[in-house]
């Protein structure tokens, strides 16, 4: 019988062991690639939005995984992974094709000009 509790509680603790061996996978070896991989791209200066998203979610997986919710820090390793690989795709993009670069083309707003017969709100000295 005792034969039996072991084995039982080798079962429980290799099922309780999960988490940690997906996170592994998920965070450390997958996200943290993805976004190593951005960061060779130049996705902060050409995907700045994804990047962002992708640094961030990478974070808070990595916090998430410090209080052992491992499912959660899962979830965030996806999420960091998928918005890594959207920031290096337009990061190559925009790194080819000027134009498609964030902020390319918009125009500046011009300066106000003042209204023609509205008095100034003082006087000038």
């Amino acid at each position: 019988m005792p034969a039996m509790v072991r084995v039982i509680a080798l079962v429980a603790l290799l099922v309780g062991a999960c988490g940690p061996i997906a996170y592994v996978g998920q965070v450390t070896l997958r996200a943290d690639d993805a976004v190593e991989a951005a960061r060779a791209a130049d996705a902060a200066q050409y995907s700045p939005y994804w990047w962002t998203r992708a640094k961030e979610y990478l974070y808070m997986a990595r916090e998430v995984a410090g209080h052992a919710d491992y499912q959660g820090a899962n979830h965030f390793g996806r999420l960091a992974e998928e918005a890594a690989i959207q920031a290096k795709a337009e990061a190559e993009v925009a790194a080819k094709d000027p134009t498609k670069r964030p902020g390319a083309g918009a125009a500046v707003a011009p300066a106000k000009d003042p209204a023609p017969g509205i008095a100034p709100a003082k006087d000038p000295p």
